[in-house]
């Protein structure tokens, strides 16, 4: 049995702050990781964040996750799974992991998940056909793997995902056929939806998806209005040909394994799903298991990032690493994690929040 102070499921944004906080702070951590390399969604972002410098305003996500990499692989108290998928996660505080086709087991006195967060789907006639796609596939198709996923593509969707992910597929010389949004208005970042409609990308709001249609593989959708009680008006259907369609309506935490350590979840839309309640140190209602990242509400990368921060000091607290530089840099979080929750693109957050902190 591998034995350490913290263990941090998930290696992405949040997970590698969370990893890097509690080891600064002196505790010996396993951080868990799924894939054959760390950094999560960050992998496949070639935008250049926002925010403030503390939050690597002006570096491409692909960057931000080799400097958090280098960081963690700096601090000698960081063990690094690779390629491990937690199964399981027991009363006596021991997770069950695979790896290399072995099982092993891993005791750790906190825990901090960071498992992230899934894409969401849409109900439509065809929506299994080849060419339907989740924005997530979709940029680790180009920005992973370098294969074009499609010539022409209709984008569901107009928050920020989808208009970044648009953008991307612009520039990799995919043909951006439309992006439709459910809602009146834009649901991303303006600055986002200006630089598609300059590329003469035409955002339509107030229209979903009615069908997909093709014959072994998408050859167009049909698109139709909504009124305002979201029920579709007859009439208005327009008929696009493409070969793929994009589909970015939200994530959902992923919390299984919080459901089965017993933690006391709820169902908060602004969230995203089910999260589960905690203490303004991302503490649950299970002592020692802490969360941190879009399986505690989804939100920016940037917010994750501080997010883990805070859980990693926390968990360290815990445990006894506590002194007066922890007070500084736990204190510094906070008041990150509230600017970046200010304004109107926090409020939705920050209503959800009031529902789960007790």
């Amino acid at each position: 049995m591998l034995s350490y102070e913290i263990a941090v499921i998930g290696g992405g944004p949040a997970g590698l702050c969370a990893a890097i906080s509690a080891a600064a702070a002196g505790a010996s951590v396993a951080l868990i990781e799924k894939d054959r390399h760390l950094g999560g969604q960050l992998v496949k972002q070639t935008h250049m964040f926002f925010g403030s410098k503390a939050q690597f305003a002006s570096t491409r996500g692909i960057d931000i996750a080799d400097i958090l990499s280098r960081q963690c692989e700096e601090l000698k108290n960081i063990t690094v799974l690779l390629g491990a998928t937690v199964l399981g996660y027991y009363d006596d505080q021991v997770l069950t992991i695979e790896q290399d086709n072995k099982v092993q087991r891993v005791k750790a006195d906190c825990l901090v998940v960071a498992t992230g967060a899934s894409e969401k789907v849409l109900p439509f006639p065809n929506n299994d056909l080849p060419g339907i796609y989740g924005a997530g596939a979709v940029q680790t198709l180009m920005n992973v793997y370098g294969v074009k996923p499609a010539d022409r593509v209709l984008m569901v969707g107009a928050g920020n995902i989808g208009l970044i992910v648009s953008y991307q597929l612009l520039q990799a010389h995919v043909k951006v056929a439309g992006i439709i949004e459910a809602a009146k208005h834009i649901g991303g970042y303006l600055v986002h939806a200006s630089k598609i409609r300059r590329a003469g990308v035409p955002i339509m709001t107030g229209y979903t998806i009615k069908k997909a249609y093709g014959e072994r593989k998408v050859e167009g959708a049909i698109v139709w209005q909504l009124d305002d009680r979201w029920q579709p008006i007859p009439g208005t259907e327009l008929d696009i040909p493409v070969d793929a369609v994009c589909l970015a309506v939200g994530l959902t935490p992923m919390g299984e394994l919080l459901w089965q350590a017993g933690c006391q979840m709820i169902y908060v839309p602004q969230l995203g799903g089910h999260v589960p309640f905690r203490k303004a140190t991302l503490e649950t209602t299970v002592p020692g298991i802490y969360v941190a990242g879009d399986v505690a509400g989804v939100e920016e990368a940037s917010s994750a990032m501080v997010e883990g921060r805070l859980a990693g000091l926390a968990a360290a607290r815990r445990l006894g690493y506590h002194n007066a530089d922890w007070e500084n840099k736990y204190q510094d979080a906070l008041q990150q994690l509230m600017a970046l929750r200010s304004g109107p693109v926090g409020e939705k957050i920050c209503s959800g929040l009031k529902c789960v902190v007790v």
